[in-house]
């Protein structure tokens, strides 16, 4: 008896079975015929909405996915040939009389020769997305950004009402704040997540490159134009658009980035036609974007089009209680990383660190704290370990004296902060740390055990230092 289920054929030595291809699928797939029936739907379909493909087939399809956005105007009435997919969050309610938060996908499915035949729509469950969002919500980070000082838990109290929304979000800070954390973490946050996150240096390309790359092209448009390419705005579609270092962007393109905002249609190089895309924008800077307004290099309509949300990220230097956090997570990220046993820093290079200005921000301290791992040898991260330009002249004029009376092992950054910070006139490392140990062995009247306690070391590292410096 010859079987009337679907094949797939010329795509393999033998026919396939549709439906075996698309049941593997993990989420649910309805494909519809232009009157918006279901002609298939697969496993991920029935256990969504508690209809087997053989009862949802021949149904309009507004009756088996029961979604509250099929109350309104179903996206599908919107659909044309060359329409780019659309993208809707709401829910559903199944056979269970269960409400289900979903992620559906609309696009059109068109024959060989270009004509509308039927609609594909993708069906995806976000309940555990959600929660998963909601968990990394807590305590004192926000996805991948960690922080407790005041500064950045009003950051984070912002975070979760900007990602419900798709205004635009202008985010601003010094290089290395993290600036590019917070534009994911935006997007994670979102109804966005599942859709693609893209990211453009606008200041990395020439201009010619920059629109190309950003609006594509058509075949033909230019000498190397031998295909045709979408650019990022089509690939960011139903998600977001990471526009970072903005403030390189050149005017012409800002004229172009202006037009996109008001009309949301994208016209590739070489084409006079324009393609619909569904895109949150996010741009991020260092620079005085208003400064540039004043002297004619940005444009002031476009500044008012970013800026309808700001977020501005402190510098890692107005973050005290910050610090001490992001050792200790770089210092557990490397050490599992590098599969070292690191107990962590000793007194001495803790704080130094503490006391140092970090004009890279979060990301020096990040490599900083990743090139110690890399190189000690030992359980605990001691001076000679950090990056040798830490210890040129220009950082060591301002070094601390240490703090006495905490051990080795029970660092106290935020004691040592509280103590008066002197200048040391030694030109490297070395002499200044020859002068602090003759100092406490001035100030302990030579008695080695009471000086190795007050720089916080062990007596066997005291007696190795008086001999290398010839104490």
């Amino acid at each position: 008896m010859k079987s009337n289920k679907p094949k797939i054929t010329a795509l393999f030595d033998q026919s396939v079975p549709f439906d075996t291809i698309l049941d593997e699928i993990p989420i649910g797939v309805v494909i519809l015929d232009k009157d918006r029936r279901i002609a298939h739907t697969n496993k991920a379909v029935s256990a969504l909405t508690g209809y087997s493909p053989q009862e949802a087939r021949g149904v309009m399809c507004h009756n088996i996915i029961r979604s509250r956005i099929c109350l309104k105007k179903c996206p599908v009435l919107r659909l044309k040939e060359d329409s780019e997919p659309i993208c809707e969050h709401t829910d559903l309610i199944n056979r269970g009389r269960e409400l289900v938060q979903v992620r559906i996908t609309f696009a059109p499915i068109t024959s060989g020769s270009g004509e509308l035949i039927g609609y594909l729509e993708t069906l995806e469950d976000i309940r555990a997305l959600q929660n998963r969002t909601s968990q990394d919500m807590h305590g004192f980070r926000f996805s991948e950004m960690i922080g407790k000082g005041p500064q950045m838990e009003k950051v984070f109290q912002m975070l979760p009402l900007l990602a419900q929304n798709d205004s635009s979000v202008l985010i601003t800070g010094e290089t290395g704040t993290g600036k590019d954390l917070t534009a994911e973490a935006i997007h994670k946050a979102s109804n966005r997540a599942r859709g693609p996150f893209i990211k453009i240096n606008c200041g990395a390309l020439p201009e010619t490159l920059l629109e190309s790359e950003l609006f594509g092209h058509q075949k033909g448009a230019f000498t190397d134009a031998k295909e045709n390419k979408p650019g990022r705005f089509r690939l960011a579609h139903n998600g977001s658009l990471y526009l970072t270092e903005i403030g390189d962007l050149p005017l012409s393109l800002q004229v172009k980035l202006l037009t996109f905002l008001d009309d949301r249609v994208v016209f590739p190089l070489g084409s006079t036609k324009g393609f619909e895309v569904n895109v949150r924008i996010i741009a991020g800077t260092n620079q005085n974007l208003e400064r540039m307004v004043e002297n004619g290099s940005f444009r002031k309509d476009l500044l008012f089009r970013l800026n309808v949300v700001r977020i501005t990220l402190p510098p890692l230097r107005e973050r005290e209680d910050d610090i001490v956090l992001l050792i200790d997570h770089f210092l557990n990220t490397f050490a599992e990383k590098f599969g070292k046993k690191i107990e962590g820093f000793d007194r001495q290079t803790l704080y130094f660190l503490n006391n140092y200005h970090f004009p890279g921000n979060v990301r020096e301290l990040r490599n900083i704290v990743e090139y110690a791992v890399n190189v000690s040898q030992d359980s605990r991260i001691g001076i000679e370990s950090l990056p040798t330009y830490l210890m040129e002249p220009d950082h060591l004029s301002t070094m601390p004296t240490p703090v006495s009376g905490v051990s080795d092992q029970g660092a106290s950054p935020l004691a040592a902060r509280e103590a008066t910070t002197v200048q040391v006139t030694g030109s490297t490392w070395a002499q200044t740390e020859k002068q602090m140990i003759i100092n406490a062995l001035v100030k302990t009247g030579g008695k080695k055990q009471k000086t190795a306690d007050l720089l916080g070391w062990g007596r066997s590292t005291l007696w190795r230092k008086m001999k290398q410096y010839g104490i």
